[in-house]
């Protein structure tokens, strides 16, 4: 942990099921904010709304009889910057710190009115006495006014929605793998190219600890791990090696057919294969799994001569987070007249670097003795 110059002043969030309206948060979330306390005195982004008496008490109990100099507003978000009249109201001589799309797009959300307020750019400098603030724009990382500030004394990066994850502070204080993946490439793996733009600039900064506004202070080991993460998925490039199965089945046919695909392929050495039901899996979770794994197979019936709606969906969700250069199996069912792969592969024409290999397996209705030949054959495309 920095040292006892930083308080932290975030709060846990329990309340919430839906994160941005539509990822599942089963440990809550945190909203993390700091207070540098130096010969100035600096605020490092507030929390939701729904917090903002509970932050403000954390606030004034930190701080005892002395005021902020400057609030630093990393990223204009509501879950972040909501509570920003509640403190501005105990504290109005503030100075609030951005960049000149900070101060835009906080006029689109919150009716501030009359502030102080300090314009930073790339690379400029807030000197608060023993410490110093170094600000790095890190546009499109998730929204156009993200910036990261970097404190040279102690070497700690306030790195805002980079490097978080999923889950409240109580329940899940380490970084985690899972969630950190599923909370990157739902949230920010559209961005691939801004990402690795601002770890060209980290690689250029000495970092000992990581303190973004969502999840665990990163340190030590943690800190090299969860760069060599992002640069993995900032690159698009698979983090494992194995197969994942995505499949939509109106009455269970579809699901036996990936099911049998997936004993195929386990029993051909394949190091790891995850099957998914796409009706009742976290979308995230799929998500995630289909940057995770550089070769994926989707299986859906066909439906109203198109496709599964869940299937339809889910390639909807790809496509907006720029999925790339993975290898893509088929597998459609149809009673009369099969459709599923058709679309799929329209679907898929529309992404980069997708490679679909022969068979496209079809079957017809409930699986067949005949149909294993296909799939045996996909398997080994797959394996190839």
């Amino acid at each position: 942990m920095p040292s006892e110059s930083f308080r932290y002043i975030g709060v846990n969030d329990h309340e919430i099921d839906l994160f941005e309206g539509q990822y599942e948060v089963p440990a809550g979330m945190s909203y993390n904010s700091w207070i540098i306390l130096d010969d100035k005195v600096c605020v490092m982004d507030t929390v939701d709304r729904a917090f903002a008496a509970e932050f403000t008490e954390k606030v004034k109990a930190a701080l005892g009889d002395r005021t902020p100099d400057y609030l630093v507003v990393s990223h204009v978000e509501p879950d972040h910057a909501s509570s920003l009249q509640s403190f501005l109201d105990l504290y109005p001589g503030v100075t609030l710190v951005g960049n000149a799309k900070t101060f835009q797009l906080l006029d689109n959300y919150f009716m501030l009115g009359e502030t102080k307020k300090l314009t930073v750019k790339e690379g400029e400098t807030l000197p608060l006495g023993a410490h110093t603030l170094r600000f790095v724009m890190a546009p499109m990382v998730h929204w156009p006014e993200v910036m990261l500030s970097y404190e040279e004394t102690e070497k700690v990066l306030f790195s805002a929605d980079a490097f978080g994850q999923f889950g409240a502070l109580d329940d899940m204080p380490e970084w985690d793998d899972d969630e950190a993946r599923r909370y990157y490439l739902n949230i920010v793996g559209k961005y691939g190219t801004q990402v690795q733009a601002v770890l060209k600039k980290a690689a250029g900064l000495e970092i000992a600890e990581i303190l973004p506004l969502h999840g665990p202070v990163l340190t030590g080991e943690a800190v090299a791990h969860a760069v060599e993460k992002y640069g993995v998925w900032a690159s698009y490039a698979p983090e494992d090696e194995g197969v994942f199965i995505a499949y939509a089945s109106l009455h269970g046919n579809t699901a036996a057919v990936a099911e049998r695909l997936a004993d195929i392929l386990d029993q051909r050495g394949c190091p790891d294969v995850v099957l998914a039901d796409l009706a009742r899996v976290d979308p995230a979770e799929a998500l995630a799994c289909c940057f995770r794994y550089g070769k994926i197979v989707l299986c859906a019936s066909t439906y109203n001569a198109g496709l599964m709606p869940f299937m339809e969906d889910f390639l909807h969700h790809l496509k907006a987070k720029n999925w790339q250069k993975r290898t893509v199996g088929l597998v459609e069912n149809g009673s009369w007249a099969p459709m599923a792969a058709k679309v799929m592969k329209e679907a898929l024409a529309g992404m980069k670097d997708i490679t679909v290999p022969e068979p496209t397996v079809t079957v017809k209705g409930a699986p067949k003795a005949t149909d294993v030949p296909q799939l045996e054959a996909l398997a080994e495309a797959l394996l190839a």
